[in-house]
């Protein structure tokens, strides 16, 4: 077996170290570099975790930007990955897409293309890069499967690539091809070829964005699909690769990364896979899920994102220990520079990455992480050592003329629970070329040429609180600065503004819910559609909508409060559900699959006619109104006990929500 030259360099350079002394390291550009390093970013989607950021207001959404975003003051993210909505549950809720139907283009939905703007407004810099996780059911003809057209599913992606320039002036450097279940070849090489064709050249592709097998191996064999790809993709690596992967001499990604906690093993688990995702695997590039964990904290991983923006409505935020960690990177180095050769782990565990601009220019990047303090939630971390060390770095090449490192200091100190994140040490004088460093556990240090790092701030946000127990929305938007509904989030289906101006009246501006047919998912959509809102703590609460179904005879649309699931397990999900049909007829189920039913019978509803819906619910008992009047009650409800308020349909069906209200005690 062949291993590249970059790998075997590294190994020489550790195994001569250990030779002459297990804490001397040499930091040597004269035998050539290493990789050249593509950034760290971060991930919005995957799905809907961005949802509530939007929601809130200036100065605070602003703030929270900056310290993804802004260079030299936070995270400085390199790269900003999004999801190409595909109106599908993809973990947390769904993304709508700039196609709904085949016919159906509309570049102006969701939040996706207002934060790349934003972040491209504070680093013109940035990579930004486009994946779908799912597709509107269309692009499938009737399969839950994107692939079997290929010329259709690259015309869809090309599609929002161009809607991307022509209505944003963004420009998406890069495309990721995912699926739960394999790669297709065919259709990568048909969207090589549509970019092409739509003079989009410069627009890369990361295969298969998810494992590295089988598709490295492919592009060792076919030399077609080896020209359309640009760059191997794995989620969640665990900082190794495989043999096929590097003998492609593609660039490798870890192009999803991290999904963990963001407490300090969170940050311990960032700090210490940035580093060794180049030196065990030959990563050049790592991304968060999460970019900023903004949906509800009940969903599925919950506070997986390098910060937390969870409260809208309170304004609270919190700057979580991964976003200073990713600065000890970001901050002191920018794609384009290149790796040395001379990397690698540390004798008493620990390890150092080091870089350079090509210009004398060099920074180093050092962890010491325990393995308890730096487990990710995936996959499982081996055990190894860590202890304290003195470690003395020789430099050497065209670095042997520095005489002093600017030093930033990063200490988790879990013992006295009280860490120091990111901080300026005094510079660090170069004595005939060295300097030693004496290396506690669970520290991260920054040793750099670069003089602009800064740790940015501002005043403390508002205090956290709960969701408001008053709360209402009439929809009335008649220009709405996104299409969702503020602190809606869309489990099943897709919930937007509607404008009924050819009806004008009491509800010309409403929420509509827009799907009429199942969209292609690799998680576990419902067969409802249903959007969740509020605190998840509730108990007992009143919640009230005008209701309106556009579907005669089949039509069907609920209410409910105590809903106890959301993402991936929406499917499964309890609470308290109250429907009313187009045939006529009620329902009051335990479940949004409808098979629970507490109470049902006549209700004289039916479509193209607007109903108010009232559900409360006390204790263990739930009463319904309908347009003011009792419909039933005192439906006995042991289970759940709390959870969000809700809304949604019987099926993916057209149907209107207005005047929504809640009070919850």
């Amino acid at each position: 077996m062949e291993w590249p030259v970059a790998v075997l360099a590294v190994w020489s350079v550790t195994s001569a170290l250990s030779l002459c002394s297990p804490n001397y390291y040499v930091l040597d550009d004269g035998a050539g570099l290493g990789r050249v390093f593509d950034g760290v970013g971060g991930l919005s989607g995957g799905g809907a975790t961005s949802r509530l950021l939007v929601n809130y207001e200036e100065p605070y959404r602003g703030q929270i930007l900056d310290y993804l975003f802004k260079p030299n003051f936070g995270a400085s993210l390199h790269i900003l990955k999004v999801e190409i909505g595909g109106d599908a549950q993809t973990t947390d809720g769904t993304e709508p897409s700039h196609m709904h139907y085949e016919n159906d283009e509309n570049y102006f939905r969701g939040y996706e293309w207002w934060l790349m703007k934003e972040a491209k407004k504070r680093n013109p810099n940035i990579t930004l890069i486009g994946l779908p996780w799912a597709f509107p059911g269309w692009v499938g003809h009737g399969k839950n499967w994107p692939y079997d057209f290929p010329d259709i599913t690259a015309a869809y992606v090309v599609n929002w690539i161009l809607g991307a320039k022509q209505y944003h002036d963004l420009d998406i450097q890069y495309v990721g091809i995912w699926n739960e279940r394999n790669y297709d070849s065919k259709y990568i090489k048909m969207l090589r070829y549509t970019l092409d064709k739509n003079d989009l050249e410069g627009v890369r592709i990361i295969a298969s964005d998810n494992l590295w097998e089988p598709i490295a191996l492919s592009l060792l064999l076919d030399p077609e699909l080896s020209t359309a790809v640009d760059v191997i993709g794995a989620h969640y690596p665990g900082t190794t690769t495989v043999p096929d992967a590097l003998k492609t001499q593609k660039a490798l990604w870890s192009s999803e990364d991290y999904s963990t906690f963001n407490d300090e093993v969170g940050g311990g688990c960032w700090a210490r896979i940035l580093n060794q995702n180049y030196i065990n695997g030959l990563m050049t590039a790592t991304i968060s899920w999460n970019l900023v964990a903004s949906y509800y904290d009940k969903l599925p991983f919950g506070r997986d994102g390098l910060m937390t923006a969870e409260e809208p409505w309170s304004g609270n935020y919190v700057v979580e220990s991964p976003i200073w960690i990713t600065a000890h990177t970001t901050q002191f180095t920018q794609p384009g520079w290149t790796y040395l050769q001379t990397v690698g782990h540390l004798a008493q565990g620990g390890s150092y990455v080091s870089l350079t601009d090509g210009k004398g220019n060099l920074t180093v990047v050092i962890e010491t992480m325990t393995h308890n303090h730096s487990v990710c939630v995936r996959p499982p971390l081996p055990k190894f050592n860590v202890t304290s060390q003195n470690a003395t770095f020789q430099l050497k090449g065209s670095f042997v003329s520095i005489k002093e490192l600017h030093v930033w200091r990063s200490q988790f100190n879990f013992k006295t629970k009280k860490p120091v994140f990111f901080e300026k040490q005094t510079p660090l004088t170069v004595m005939n070329g060295s300097f030693t460093l004496n290396l506690a556990e669970d520290e991260v240090y920054t040793l750099t040429t670069i003089t602009t790092g800064q740790k940015g701030s501002y005043p403390d946000p508002p205090p956290s609180a709960c969701f408001p127990k008053v709360y209402k929305d009439d929809f009335n938007v008649r220009n709405p600065p996104f299409s969702e509904a503020p602190d809606f989030a869309d489990q099943t289906g897709v919930f937007e503004y509607y404008n009924n101006l050819t009806d004008p009246g009491p509800h010309t501006f409403t929420l509509r819910q827009v799907l009429t047919e199942r969209p292609i998912t690799w998680a576990t959509d419902a067969d409802q559609t249903i959007s969740v809102i509020g605190d998840y703590e509730w108990e007992n609460l009143t919640v009230t909508c005008d209701v309106f179904m556009e579907s005669v005879r089949t039509g069907g649309v609920f209410i409910a409060a105590r809903v106890d699931k959301g993402g991936q397990s929406i499917r499964s999900t309890n609470g308290i559900f109250f429907w009313v049909f187009a045939d006529g007829t009620y329902k009051v189920t335990n479940d949004l699959a409808g098979q629970a039913v507490l109470a049902e019978g006549q209700s004289g509803t039916r479509a193209y006619g607007w109903h108010t819906l009232s559900l409360t619910v006390t204790g263990p008992l739930a009463s319904g109104m309908l347009n003011g009047y009792p419909l039933w009650k005192n439906a006995v409800v042991l289970n759940p006990k709390n959870g969000w308020a809700a809304i949604g349909t019987h099926s993916f069906e057209l149907a209107q929500f207005d005047n929504f209200a809640i009070v919850a005690q």
